[in-house]
């Protein structure tokens, strides 16, 4: 029986619904985000950065969120309509840092339906209720109110159900303190008919205020008004005190202001100039900026263009509604208004942006329409051309990597980690990311030494300063000082000892400096008294640490002499002790605020041991713990971190670097000295050095070997990743004016200051832009180089776009990747990937082939395919007949259309590749009847899908040669994998896998297996000659086995006769079926899977990605007392730890199909986050402590990557 322990190694990226709000504090600008299974708390920083202050996945899919704020309140709750079946409320707990559920009220069935409410949610704006609405009838309305206590209580829901009823959105009206109305866009579909002469669809959508008597507690249809039937938004519109009320419908080319006894005011949209007549526009996100004396409304339209809405009144009477063009970004799913003048803006694709309002769309110059124009008659189009940003100032981006389309684990460097190669993005915001597992790091400054130094260290004048002072660099003989200012230029007179190597440097005290040096210790004080203190002859100081009070120094030989500052600032002796044995590495931890000395001090030997020494006056020097090592320590750091529950005490961590590349993780009792929980991690080929640095605001650890990690805290959870950097040899924390949190470091003669800027990211990515949007990708044997297909529908090609724009008298804009001038001509100039391209109608393509060097980062050949032709597949084929030389084989359709797809031809083109195989060049192409929906080399020569038929295609001169077919599939060939010279294995599009034999002596292909489960299949791979594991579109991984006993009998003529041809597929399957011997549902569409190793030192694992941009692992699990424990853990996990949203997580996982030898490991990592109450009572269940559980899923998180 497989296990496997499934791991989510990115979360999703994609935003799928945004709030903002005040949800940890009274003032705290805050926004919730929904991604898909992720809800996310995010913050900007006082550097305008957009940070994650706490993420979750709540095990079931967000459908909609919404925030209110009771009535005299200062904070916000947030509402959730989620699968669950649930109305969830949700507060931030400052203290636990987190989300608490406060109410979960069950109102219908788990799963996304149509006629369960959650679909739709949206709340009074005074707080008093709230509407969650189901896509068809059924609507329910909470009243919401206090108790005694002043806890919110929630009432029984009120039903407000209409059956064959659509609901297209739903809003909350501003009405003051008056009777609480919701809006809804409705309709009716009891009432919708088909024109027979068109077939058109006749129906009429009404805009239905809902009013929710508080007196009777009774909900009313109160009022209902025809609208257009191409309306799909509603905006509220400020009431009360600040506005008129109503509701804001977005409709097809124009707005319209709604309210109960008001006449329509009707305004129209700009369009764009290169827009045809015949397509409309429509507005998809809407937000609304509220001050004092002042609203105003942003929409967007589905082009990206942001107009600001405006509205002339006199207390509750509308007269006029003006919108006027604003700026242009790309398509949103949400956008939010920041009180403190920013704009999120929710992308659909690539990455999200963070905005700065720089005006508020006064200029008279922007294309603007009236409503009295369009009631006096004017119905003439007001044109707009996009513009650079002029009231937004782009501040930050959000990495995301949604939507994931294919991937590719790739080894360019031998012994370097992999990369990913990932196609994301849509249409002119397509890239090719190379995505590397660890942390970005920003290189500030590099120079070049005279010399090869060998340590490094910062010094700041006085404690109270937030900045450095100086750069101390120690050489084999000597010591160089560098003053850090606007520039960094060497100094003499800071009154350190510059003819010695340095082993340390620091300030101790306020404002004093100390220098360690072979031949003793140099103490200078502000006011330059220098004292020294001078080492025995014959026993130089081979290690040294110290901090803000207190020094440690090792003699050879193995004596320790312990220094601290006395009430008159000397450095004074207070105790020595042997320790029998050289000393490795020393280290003192921070003095804790409130304390004149740290209590422990660690020392490492040459016995491959660790001691913790006492430094309390009454028993100083003593051995109050040894931990025996694998290997001699390298070096040590002791540190603080605020791990575990928020608000709790800091916790005490040693850090040791050993010799043999591991680095050696234990907790230190604050009170004892004791160590305990030992844990470890392989860093690198080289021996471990640890420096103790600062990250993220508190203590962390830099830890350097052949690859570059740092250890630190981040939301209360201990985080250990590498450094997407070269190697680096020594290091120290760095602040300046500029880089408050930064790095200096050494690498071989130069020194380098870094920045690290995303702490919680697990992976960086560099980021190549594409014409179209990415299909599928490959490697090329041979170069290493990748090739990748792009193919756009309803697009214009490069020349036909230049065309379009010449005869619009347009300004082209840049397309995606031009590297714009540093100077404030780029201000000026527009980019493909804002303003978008121009749409061309159905059945309008355009496609390019990419030859891509992954190494160098850099395009090397894109070839356009004309003729309205577009690549839907491609493979790298050794031929046969061309004495096994690689060529490119790309299948092609022309003319084709979705909806039906219908195609006027198709085509296999293969190409060569030329000019170092940098190059790709046409050799022929041959035509076929269906779509070549997958290719795959086999044994010299081309399997193809082609529609329902799977071919083998051989070389030939002027074209391909068919050679054999197999014709009884059953939709279409999704995927094609060779197991063998005798195995095939097909993937249907809708009728998951095919098992298929070939017979090369009779050159007959005939199906002996198929599944026993149809499965809409996006991608697979397979694990072994009878095992694949396979993804489908609704978000489900499964693993299918052929049974060993017909995988034996494969050759015998009697199980392959029933599928040798047509009549096979009659019979409706097989003669065999595979079993199904794992599933597990990852609640979003899998886009490609692979069998990869992520790392040195790491298991082999399934590696699969998401549409949303997610990335996982899929570790088998050896062990069976691992199983046991593991699943023994998620049993008791499921009874203490509740999703937030209330969805049941062994529901969810068999969503489709019920959960199968998978263990979830992302619902078992919600242990480390329980309280330690809560996690005692599970550890006692299982016989364990809470350290050994957090040990085994952090042993097993490393075992992955």
């Amino acid at each position: 029986m497989v296990s496997l322990y499934c791991q989510t190694l990115q979360r999703s990226c994609a935003i799928t619904a945004a709030v903002y709000g005040n949800f940890s504090g009274p003032k705290m600008q805050e926004l919730a985000v929904a991604r898909g299974k992720i809800l996310e708390l995010l913050r900007p920083d006082e550097n305008d950065k957009v940070q994650t202050i706490y993420a979750t996945e709540v095990f079931g899919i967000i459908r909609s969120i919404s925030t209110f704020r009771l009535t005299g309140g200062n904070r916000d709750y947030l509402v959730v309509g989620s699968d669950s079946g649930k109305i969830v409320i949700l507060e931030f707990s400052p203290e636990r840092a987190c989300f608490e559920r406060i109410h979960g009220e069950t109102y219908g069935k788990s799963g996304i339906r149509r006629i369960v409410p959650g679909q739709f949610v949206s709340a009074d704006p005074r707080g008093r209720a709230l509407m969650v609405s189901a896509t068809e009838k059924q609507k329910l309305v909470y009243i919401l109110n206090r108790d005694s206590a002043a806890r919110l209580t929630i009432s029984s829901p009120l039903e407000a159900h209409k059956s064959s009823t659509i609901t297209f959105d739903i809003v909350g009206v501003d009405v003051g303190f008056d009777n609480p109305i919701f809006a809804a866009i409705e309709v009716d579909a009891e009432e919708v008919e088909n024109d027979q002469d068109t077939n058109e669809v006749l129906y009429e959508k009404n805009l239905v205020f809902y009013e929710l008597d508080l007196g009777l507690n009774h909900v009313v249809r109160k009022w209902a008004d025809p609208v257009d039937p191409t309306s799909n938004h509603l905006v509220r519109v400020p009431g009360g005190n600040e506005g008129p009320g109503g509701v804001l419908v977005c409709s097809e080319n124009f707005v319209v202001y709604k309210n109960q006894s008001h006449t329509d005011v009707r305004c129209a949209l700009p369009r764009r100039r290169d827009l045809s007549e015949e397509h409309g526009l429509l507005i998809i996100a809407s937000a609304v900026h509220r001050q004092k004396d002042l609203f105003f409304i942003i929409i967007q339209s589905e082009f990206g263009d942001l107009y600001k809405v405006t509205l002339q009144h006199e207390e509750e009477q509308v007269h006029e509604v003006k919108v006027r063009y604003f700026d242009t970004l790309p398509a949103c799913r949400s956008l939010c208004i920041l009180r403190s003048g920013y704009l999120f803006a929710g992308s659909e694709f690539g990455n999200l942006g963070f905005y700065q309002f720089q005006g508020v769309g006064e200029d008279e110059d922007a294309p603007m329409c009236s409503s009295t124009a369009f009631d006096g008659g004017d119905e003439s189009v007001v044109e707009l051309q996009p513009q650079p940003l002029r009231n937004l100032l782009h501040v930050d981006d959000i990495d995301s990597l949604c939507p994931l389309i294919d991937a590719k684990l790739l080894d360019l460097e031998r012994g370097a980690p992999p990369t990913l190669a990932a196609l994301c993005g849509r249409s002119a915001r397509s890239t090719l990311r190379m995505v590397q597992h660890g942390l970005a790091v920003t290189e500030m400054a590099v120079s070049e030494l005279p010399g090869n130094p060998n340590a490094v260290w910062t010094v700041k004048r006085s404690r109270s300063d937030e900045t450095d002072a100086y750069i101390v660099v120690s050489f084999v003989n000597a010591t160089l000082v560098l003053s850090i200012g606007e520039t960094v230029e060497e100094v003499t007179d800071s009154g350190l000892k510059p003819d010695t190597p340095t082993l340390s440097v620091a300030l101790l005290g306020e404002d004093s400096i100390v220098q360690v040096y072979p031949n003793g210790v140099f103490h200078i004080r502000a006011d330059g008294r220098v004292s020294e203190w001078k080492a025995p002859r014959g026993k130089p100081i081979v290690k040294a640490t110290s901090n803000a009070r207190q020094l440690a120094i090792a003699l050879a030989g193995g004596e320790l002499i312990y220094f601290e500052l006395d009430a008159q600032s000397t450095l004074a002796e207070v105790d020595k002790k042997d320790t029998g044995h050289e000393v490795t590495c020393l280290d003192l931890g921070a003095v804790p605020a409130g304390r004149q000395r740290a209590r422990f001090l660690a020392a490492g030997g040459f016995d491959s041991t660790i001691r913790i020494l006492s430094l309390d006056p009454d028993d100083c020097m003593n051995v109050l713990a040894v931990l025996a090592l694998p290997a001699q320590a390298e070096s040590v750091a002791v540190l603080s971190m605020p791990v575990g529950r928020a608000g709790g005490a800091p916790a005490l961590f040693l850090c040791i670097g050993l010799h043999n590349g591991v680095m050696l993780r234990a907790r230190l009792d604050s009170r004892s000295g004791q160590l305990s929980d030992t844990r470890t991690r392989f860093v690198g080929a080289k021996p471990v050095k640890v420096f103790r640095v600062p990250l993220g605001g508190c203590e962390g650890v830099l830890v350097l070997s052949s690859r570059s990690w740092v250890v630190f805290c981040l939301h209360n959870t201990l985080h250990v990743a590498p450094l997407t950097y070269q190697q680096l040899e020594h290091g120290c924390s760095f602040a300046s004016e500029h880089c408050p949190e930064g790095l200096v470091a050494i690498a071989s003669t130069t020194l380098r200051i870094l920045a690290l800027e995303k702490l919680g990211d697990t992976f960086n990515s560099d980021s190549m832009p594409l014409r179209y949007t990415p299909r599928h990708l490959v490697r090329h044997s041979v170069s290493g180089n990748i090739v990748l297909i792009e193919s756009d529908h309803n697009a214009y090609s490069e020349e036909e776009k230049a065309q379009l724009y010449q005869a619009a008298g347009i300004s082209p804009p840049l397309p995606a990747g031009t590297v714009l001038p540093e100077d404030d001509e780029a201000d000026g100039m527009l980019m493909e990937a804002n303003v978008g391209v121009p749409r061309a109608g159905p059945g309008k393509w355009a496609s390019c082939i990419r030859v891509v060097s992954p190494v160098e980062r850099q395009t090397l050949c894109v070839l356009e395919l004309s003729d309205n032709e577009a690549a839907v597949s491609l493979a790298c084929v050794p031929m046969r007949e061309r004495n096994g030389e690689t060529m490119l084989v790309v299948g092609t359709v022309k003319d084709m259309t979705l909806h039906p797809r219908t195609l006027s031809a198709a085509f296999l083109h293969v190409y060569q590749f030329t000019d170092n195989n940098a190059t790709i060049e046409l050799v022929h192409k041959t035509q076929v009847e269906d779509v070549p929906s997958a290719i795959a080399p086999f044994g010299g020569r081309l399997l193809v899908g082609v529609g329902k038929t799977l071919r083998i295609y051989d070389m030939g001169q002027k074209k391909l040669l068919r050679k054999a077919e197999l014709k009884a599939l059953p939709t279409m060939i999704q995927s094609v994998h060779v197991l063998s010279a005798s195995r095939i294995v097909v993937g249907d599009l809708a009728e998951s896998f095919h098992f298929i034999s070939y017979k090369r002596s009779e050159n007959q292909l005939s199906i002996f297996a198929d599944d026993i489960s149809p499965r809409w299949l996006t991608c697979a791979t397979p694990l072994d000659i009878n095992t694949l594991v396979g993804g489908d579109k609704f978000g489900n991984i499964y693993i299918c086995r052929l049974p060993q006993e017909v995988s034996d009998d494969v050759d015998d003529a009697q199980l392959l006769s029933a599928t040798a041809g047509r009549e096979g597929a009659a019979l409706n399957g097989a003669p065999s079926k595979a079993e199904e011997i794992a599933q597990f549902h990852i609640g979003e569409t899998v886009t490609s899977l692979q069998k990869v190793t992520l790392g040195p030192g790491c298991s082999e694992v399934i590696l699969y990605t998401t549409l949303l941009g997610g990335i996982g692992a899929l570790l088998p699990i050896t062990h069976k007392d691992d199983l046991e424990f593991l699943t023994a853990l998620e049993m008791h996990m499921r009874q203490e730890a509740a999703p937030l949203c209330g969805r049941d997580q062994l529901f969810f996982r068999s969503s489709y199909f019920p959960v199968k030898g998978v263990v979830d490991g992302d619902y078992l990592q919600l242990f480390n986050g329980l309280s330690h109450d809560e996690q005692k009572s599970i550890s006692d269940e299982l016989d364990r402590t809470p350290a050994e559980i957090s040990k085994k899923l952090e042993e097993l998180a490393t075992r992955v990557i």
